[in-house]
């Protein structure tokens, strides 16, 4: 037996691509060159750029001077930093939970099979289409503390309403009450979940006398557990960067000429709002950058964390 022709055979060629395959590759990078453009000039490079001014000490009007690790140690080290930091995390702790919890109970209600079930859900989601600045600024005036809508009413049952954005303590739940006005589109998203559930399944537990609680716990909730997990997923992104809303308040609320952003207190000063004052107000762009890092790193152990558990209370039908 020739042992040398057995096991020292050679190696196939490689196909070579033909020019039908060649043309197609050139043709599909020319339709996508508009977006690989964009991406490399308005995304890839602001993230490389603001790395390095990360490690600097950077005004607008002086040369990036390279500090090493003095921004990340100044941060750390940084009161409002914490403030900030804090005042996010309670957002994030208590208004995306009850954001979902109340969205799914408005789908639930509304993928009932009752007169007008369209007129309601375009009631439902016609908030979150009013822009972020026209609703705040309606907000404002709705839990105005002497002549808004909310303490009027209460005033009514004879219950005096608290000072809402005037006041530290109830500036945030305010800020949450108004973020669920505009949940429309959580619960839309919640809508198409509950539609895929199977009837089968449902028919098959009432047949065996599960009652209409025990249905929504034990089939519709797992079988929509992936739509919450989006929604917890995209509202944890969305409420760290949270931003338009405080702003708003910062300049409706403030007492002077000047606004102050975070008012009252530094009660409303959340880390997007702070990362603003230091790089567009302060001109502190290097500081501002290691924020935006820290952020970075924030959302994306938080995504993972979240996708890590996820196996734990998701069921997935597949």
């Amino acid at each position: 037996m020739d042992i040398t022709s057995s096991t020292m055979q050679p190696r196939a060629a490689r196909p070579r691509w033909s020019v039908m395959r060649r043309r197609k590759l050139v043709t599909g990078l020319l339709f996508i060159s508009p977006w690989i453009i964009g991406f490399l000039i308005f995304t890839l490079y602001p993230m490389l750029a603001s790395l390095y001014y990360s490690f600097t000490e950077f005004h607008i009007h002086k040369t990036p001077e390279w500090i090493g690790f003095a921004n990340y140690a100044e941060l750390f080290n940084d009161k409002l930093f914490w403030t900030s930091l804090g005042n996010t995390f309670y957002l994030v702790i208590i208004g995306v939970p009850l954001t979902l919890f109340l969205s799914f109970i408005c789908a639930v209600l509304l993928n009932l099979k009752v007169r007008g079930q369209s007129i309601y859900r375009v009631i439902f989601f016609m908030p979150s289409i009013v822009p972020t600045v026209a609703s705040a600024l309606l907000w404002v005036w709705i839990l105005n503390p002497s002549s808004g809508i909310v303490n009027t009413l209460l005033a009514g049952i004879g219950i005096t309403g608290p000072n809402w954005f005037r006041d530290p303590n109830w500036a945030k739940p305010a800020l949450i009450m108004m973020g669920l006005w505009g949940m429309g589109g959580t619960i839309v998203i919640y809508l198409s979940g509950l539609q895929d559930v199977p009837e089968s399944l449902l028919e098959a537990a009432e047949i065996d006398g599960a009652s209409w609680l025990q249905r929504l716990w034990h089939i519709t909730i797992p079988m929509v557990s992936p739509i919450t997990l989006f929604n917890l997923i995209i509202g944890v992104i969305g409420t760290f960067q949270y931003f338009a809303q405080a702003y708003v308040f910062g300049a409706a609320v403030s007492t002077t000429n000047a606004m102050v952003l975070g008012a009252p207190l530094n009660s409303t000063l959340f880390y997007s709002v702070y990362l603003f004052q230091n790089g567009f107000i302060y001109l502190r762009m290097g500081y501002a950058s290691a924020m935006a890092w820290i952020l970075f790193v924030i959302i994306m152990l938080c995504t993972l964390l979240l996708l890590r558990t996820s196996n734990r209370w998701t069921y997935y039908s597949g």
